[in-house]
């Protein structure tokens, strides 16, 4: 039994999501207290409660503490089991970090699963629907697993009620790569989307985009939609280059207006692009787990945030992986050194 502290680090959901993935990866028990201690409400909100079901469910585990607002529990998988699923987390709470904690175990099963996710699919805090397909899953099928996605139904906070599926097809084992260089960047492609709400709010974002990155009309794009249970508006900012694509959100929020909305995102792209790193701060928190899965690979990114040193903290307790961590100007680069069991 691994015994996890979750005040430890930043204190997040991400030390609970990363030890139930390699608890189904590895086999191991595990358990932890003090969950979230880190947060202004601390223990298990809906969307942890609904990824601590679905790992169970996924690898026929013993859970004990699986209730909302448990702040202690205990986890013992007895074997994971590839299939057709449905989770549903029942809030706007994020359904991709739903899908980040059982993925690890899915795409090494022993056969091919079927995901069907409800819940938030665009709000603050987690990754976006957009950013899980285009950004983070073709990095992981370099690593030999092929996973499809599809976006149903938008979910917006505080609405939720988003829809997507997940064709998932396992490969024997992960492959590791490097992600040191970007390469050559072609210029941004801005998407702002209204979901119920007026066209002009996004708008005056992709105008107050194109001031600030210096875009063309060719860059700029507004989606308009009403598949969406509530209403709820992104502005996201593509950037691709040689090696990967990266994209930018910023959401909007009562209060705040376009332009600022706009000047968040715009600020995340120049930051990168001001930087030499490969990828931004949120893919290097996520490449750890599966760089971590493949006993090997290294990647460079801005800094290294509070949120990843905490996550290969807890990826230690798990595999016999170590993270060789070198900062310089401009980046940093992270090596996965280990030995593939």
């Amino acid at each position: 039994m691994i015994h996890l502290d979750g005040s430890f680090g930043e204190g997040g959901g991400q030390i609970l999501r990363t030890a139930l993935g390699l608890s189904l990866v590895t086999g191991k028990s595990f358990s932890i207290e003090k969950i979230r201690a880190g947060r202004e409400r601390p223990g298990l909100l809906r969307q942890h409660l609904a990824a601590v079901l679905a790992a169970a469910e996924i690898g026929a585990a013993e859970v004990d503490g699986a209730y909302a607002g448990s702040i202690q529990l205990s986890f013992k998988p007895s074997g994971i089991k590839p299939g057709k699923y449905h989770f549903a987390v029942g809030t706007a709470g994020s359904g991709t970090l739903v899908l980040q904690t059982i993925l690890p175990a899915l795409m090494t099963a022993s056969a091919p699963s079927h995901v069907t996710i409800e819940g938030g699919t665009h709000n603050q805090a987690a990754p976006p629907f957009d950013f899980l397909e285009k950004t983070f899953l073709p990095q992981i099928e370099r690593m030999g697993p092929k996973i499809q996605v599809r976006l149903e139904r938008y979910g917006f906070y505080p609405a939720g009620g988003g829809r997507f599926e997940v064709e998932i097809e396992p490969c024997g084992m992960l492959l590791p790569f490097e992600l040191a260089e970007r390469g050559h960047t072609s210029k941004p492609k801005v998407n702002a989307i209204v979901a119920n709400l007026a066209r002009k709010i996004a708008q005056r974002e992709v105008d107050a985009v194109a001031v600030l990155l210096n875009c063309g009309m060719e860059q700029l794009r507004i989606t308009e939609t009403k598949n969406s249970p509530g209403p709820g508006n992104v502005i996201m900012i593509e950037v691709a280059s040689a090696a990967l694509v990266e994209v930018f959100t910023s959401f909007g929020r009562m209060g705040v207006s376009a332009e600022k909305v706009a000047a968040d995102v715009a600020a995340q792209v120049s930051a990168y692009l001001a930087s030499d790193a490969a990828v931004c701060e949120h893919l290097a928190d996520q490449l750890l787990l599966p760089m971590a899965m493949a006993g090997g690979g290294a990647f460079t990114t801005a800094e290294i945030s509070s949120h990843a040193r905490t996550n290969m903290d807890v990826i230690g307790r798990f595999l016999p992986v170590s993270f060789e961590v070198s900062e310089g100007r401009g980046a940093a680069r992270i090596e996965i050194i280990g030995n593939r069991k």
